[in-house]
Order: C-alpha cells, then sequence, then structure tokens
C-alpha cells in the first residue's frame, strides 16, 4: 500500500488555490495597481504580491500601439470578461461592428458564417458552482443583437464553463463540470482529505444539437471519471500502477507531492516494510502497549476547504478531418487528445472507435510526472491555454497553445509554443510505454521574457499569411508577430470594465480578455455582419 499521499509544494499550491476558491486565474493582488492593470489604486501592489502579467503590456497608453507593414488584414473579434459588450475591430484600432448581451462572456466566442456570434455567457442566477470560467449559458446572437439561441445549462448537478468549439455539422462541443459527491470521489479511491463536502467536480465534454429557441440534445459525451486510475486501495475500482495506465486519469494527481511509484518501487517498499517487521520496527503502534490513534476530528473541516474543480478543463478544439479533440487541463499542467469517432458508450469504455481505444487519453503532453513518467524537471507546461490544431509544411499534425508560464524555473514568462505530434495517419499516435509522450520539445516558440506575461487566461491564432496573433490576457494586450517573432501589430485593448464580477465567477482584471481572434475582411460572418451597417 501506498504511504498517505502528501500536500503539493508550496508554489504550486499556492497557484492552484486560488483558482479552487472561485478564481479565474491568480486573483489581483491587494491594492491593485494602475487602472487597466489591477484595477486599485495607483500607489501598486503589495512588494509581496503575486505578478500576473507583464509591467510594459500594461503601461498607458491604450489602443493602437502598431500597424506595420506583414501584419495580416482583417477584423478582431473580442469581448472584454468585465462587460457584456463584444466587439469588432478594424486594423486601425477602430470599433466597426459591437454586440450587446445580457450577461458576461465566459470564454470562446466564435462568429459563425452566416453571421451569428456564438457564445459563452455566464449564468448569475442561483448558482451551484463556483470558479473561474463559469459559464451555464450557451448563445446565438444575431448581427443586430438579438438573441435567437439562449440555452440554459446550469443546475445544481452540472454547469457549462470556459470554452465552446463548433462543429462541421452544426453541433457544438462544450466542456461541463459534473457533480460527484464527496462519498462516491472517494469510494474511486480519492484521498478524502481531498475531495470538498460540496463534491469532485469532474470535466465532461458533450456534444450538442441546438433546438432553438432555448433546447439542446446531447448526442455524444466523454466523462473523464470514466477513465480514472487510483493506486490508493486496491479493494476500490480502477485500482493500478499509475505510469502502466498513461491513457487514464490518476484520480489523485492534483495533489501529489511526489510522483507516482512504479510497480517496481512498491514491491521494493513491501519488501523493506517487510525487513524492517521482522526486526522489530513496526510502522502505525503497537496493539500491546499503545491505544490505537482516535479519528481525525478535523477531517471534515479540511475537506471543506478543498476545492472541486480539480482539473478545471479550460479548452476544447476539434480537429474535423482526424475527428479528435484536444483539451487543456491547466491544472494539472497537460494537454490531452480524446478520439471523437466513437459512440458515446465506446467513450465510456477503453475500445471502440477509429482510434480502437474508445475514450482513454490517446495522448498528453506537458507534465509526465502526472502519469509517472517523470519527475518536476520533465514539466513543459504551466497552466496553458487555448490548443488549436495546426498543419505543417509537410502535412504533419501540429498543436499551437498559450504557454502562461507562471511557475517556470527560469522565472515568470509567458510563450506561445508549437509541437509537432508523434502521430501518422496509418498507425495514430506513436507512444513508448513508460516514458513521456513527445515530441521532447517545441517546433516553434515565441517568448520575450521582459515584456510578454499573462499568468491565467490567454491564447493564440496562427493565421492565414503565417503569423501568430496572441492575446496576453490579463493586460488585455493583442498582438501579432512573424515567424521570426517580429511584432507588427499591437494593441491594448481600452474597453470593457464596466461590469464587476460576482463572488462566484472570475475575479479578471478590468480589460481582461480571454481571447481573441482575426478574421480575413472576405470571411463570409464578417460580411454579413458589415453588410447590416
Amino acid at each position: 500500500m501506498h504511504a498517505p499521499l502528501r500536500l503539493r509544494s508550496l508554489a504550486l499550491a499556492l497557484l492552484l488555490a486560488p483558482l479552487a476558491a472561485g478564481t479565474q486565474g491568480p486573483p489581483p493582488p491587494p491594492g491593485g495597481g494602475p487602472a487597466g492593470q489591477h484595477g486599485g489604486p495607483p500607489d501598486g501592489p503589495p512588494p509581496d504580491a503575486p505578478r500576473l502579467s507583464s509591467e510594459h503590456e500594461n503601461a498607458e497608453p491604450r489602443g493602437l500601439r502598431v500597424n506595420a507593414e506583414g501584419a495580416f488584414d482583417g477584423l478582431t473579434l473580442f469581448a472584454p470578461l468585465n462587460s457584456r459588450t463584444a466587439y469588432l475591430i478594424d486594423m486601425d484600432g477602430t470599433v466597426v461592428h459591437e454586440w450587446e448581451a445580457d450577461s458576461s462572456p465566459a470564454g470562446g466566442m466564435y462568429l459563425l458564417d452566416d453571421g451569428r456570434l456564438l457564445r459563452c455567457g455566464r449564468e448569475d442566477e442561483d448558482p451551484a458552482f463556483r470558479g473561474g470560467g463559469i459559464g451555464g449559458r450557451l448563445q446565438l446572437l444575431a448581427p443586430d443583437g438579438e438573441v435567437v439561441w439562449d440555452h440554459d445549462l446550469a443546475d445544481e448537478t452540472r454547469c457549462q464553463h470556459h470554452d465552446v468549439e463548433p462543429l462541421p455539422n452544426g453541433n457544438l462541443l462544450v466542456i461541463v463540470w459534473e457533480r460527484m459527491s464527496a462519498d462516491e470521489a472517494v469510494a474511486l479511491g480519492r484521498d478524502p482529505d481531498q475531495v470538498a463536502d460540496a463534491g469532485l467536480w469532474t470535466d465532461a465534454i458533450y456534444e450538442l444539437r441546438p433546438v432553438l429557441p432555448d433546447g439542446a440534445e446531447v448526442v455524444w459525451a466523454w466523462r473523464s471519471r470514466d477513465h480514472l486510475v487510483q493506486d490508493r486501495d486496491p479493494e476500490l475500482p480502477d485500482h493500478g500502477e499509475i505510469a502502466a495506465h498513461s491513457g487514464r486519469i490518476d484520480l489523485n494527481a492534483d495533489h501529489r507531492d511526489e510522483p507516482p511509484r512504479s510497480a517496481a518501487e512498491v514491491r521494493e517498499q513491501e519488501e523493506l516494510e517487510e525487513q524492517m517487521a521482522a526486526l522489530g520496527y513496526v510502522g502505525g503502534y503497537d496493539e500491546e502497549d499503545e491505544e490505537e490513534p482516535e479519528e481525525d476530528d478535523d477531517a471534515d473541516r479540511r475537506r471543506g476547504r478543498v476545492g472541486g474543480d480539480w482539473l478545471h478543463t479550460n479548452a476544447v478544439s476539434y480537429d474535423p478531418e482526424l475527428d479528435l479533440i484536444a483539451l487543456s487541463t491547466p491544472h494539472l499542467c497537460e494537454l490531452w487528445v480524446i478520439d471523437h469517432s466513437t459512440t458515446t458508450a465506446e467513450a465510456a469504455s477503453n475500445t471502440g472507435g477509429r482510434r480502437g481505444r474508445g475514450g482513454d487519453l490517446l495522448w498528453r503532453w506537458g507534465n509526465p510526472r502526472v502519469h509517472g513518467a517523470g519527475e518536476d524537471a520533465d514539466k513543459r507546461l504551466f497552466y496553458q491555454h487555448d490548443p488549436t490544431w495546426q498543419r505543417g509544411p509537410d502535412g504533419d499534425v501540429r498543436l499551437l497553445f498559450f504557454n502562461n508560464g507562471r511557475g517556470r524555473a527560469d522565472g515568470d514568462y509567458s510563450s506561445v509554443d508549437e509541437l509537432v505530434l508523434p502521430f501518422t495517419d496509418d498507425g495514430g499516435f506513436r507512444i513508448a510505454p513508460g516514458e513521456p509522450h513527445g515530441p521532447a520539445e517545441p517546433a516553434w516558440s515565441y517568448s520575450d521574457p521582459d515584456t510578454f506575461f499573462s499568468a491565467f487566461i490567454s491564447g493564440a491564432q496562427r493565421l492565414p499569411n503565417g503569423n501568430t496573433l496572441i492575446c496576453s490576457g490579463v493586460a488585455g494586450r493583442i498582438f501579432e508577430v512573424t515567424r521570426a517573432g517580429e511584432i507588427v501589430w499591437d494593441y491594448r485593448n481600452p474597453l470593457g470594465g464596466d461590469v464587476e464580477p460576482p463572488d462566484h465567477a472570475g475575479k479578471a482584471p478590468p480589460l481582461a480578455l480571454f481571447r481573441a481572434t482575426r478574421l480575413p475582411r472576405d470571411h463570409p460572418g464578417v460580411r454579413a455582419v458589415l453588410a447590416t451597417h
């Protein structure tokens, strides 16, 4: 049996604890900073407050900074988190269209080909869940702002959050928290001290078919709870060696102080304990000389302080050619790929689908220690966001994403990274058992530690001309870089900040952005919207 699991390192706990307490990311430091930075008084944050973004990105003036030759011409779509308005701006930073909604945004947003705006909205009436990225509403807005579809996906047992992805067939992929009771989580092998009285929130992916004006049908689903492994108790379900099940999710991965032990290490520990017992050194208490330790009366109180949002999946991205889904799980600092070609029944198993592995993880990257294949030094992701599928020059399969970068060994700074996945059409993912999933390093990366850092939210988009549009979300900065790292467009958002976030939602700075998207001028949705003017 494993020894009792210990708490995470203080540094990681300090990073993630605010998220479990109900913030969009790390909370603004007490006292804040200038308007547009943290929204507090001008004397700035205390010297020991965590740094959430770059001073360079928060510096005035706001608005357009750079519009140079080589930038991709188009219109940029974004929605400030502390506002109910979404904006479309031109290359000069001028607002050319806006949508006024009846709720603040809750993450992903798309302009569809017919000119309707697909958005996640925040449901603020009697929320049963709390946390950054909380949503609960999915909406379609006509160009004039009329709500043509408004679906409520929030109740006592589940709540949509963070992201939505439109599919070619008109359906939508959405991320949903599903509540698991505390007793049920413990019965599955969760450490009792690491589950809230309110339960554990396990993430699921629903494929919804919208039914206007306010309905939706779930036509497919994948649930993380169907793909767990635990090594705490062999009498409980899904017990096994973590390193031997890289396609499954360690139910206690988010709070381990040490990587999972291999089967050989477990056997070695058991043999050592047997040898020590034979010498008279027994663990626990001596039944003849000592009384059995009392129950821990503080356990229930501790459980009440642990957040239920243990994965905090913040992005879903679909590749229609491969029928694969990419997910971002920042609390584990991993990217995952799962198979969408399964039935719902197959997605709950480890067989079936185009890849033959049901709903098990086909590939994972960024923090191999959480599946027993590495140490802290092998970590490559630091609270990442927004993976998107790409194709390389030779047709290789890639993922582009925003690597937020808080907690890097060489300091806090963000990067946008691009991976070439170890994938072939005929063989699928090339994975060595017991080893970290490849690649070893990104194929392309952009960073500037002195000027570019956003501790949470944020995203990146590969543009048709090969440049990359980056949203450094905390500061509300949107900028475009070439492959060589030259900044050819730079905009600091001056809009928003008119809505005070409620207690149950994220506490993003006033002008913060979740993401931004550059749309070509000939995009059908852009033409449809501009035709209304």
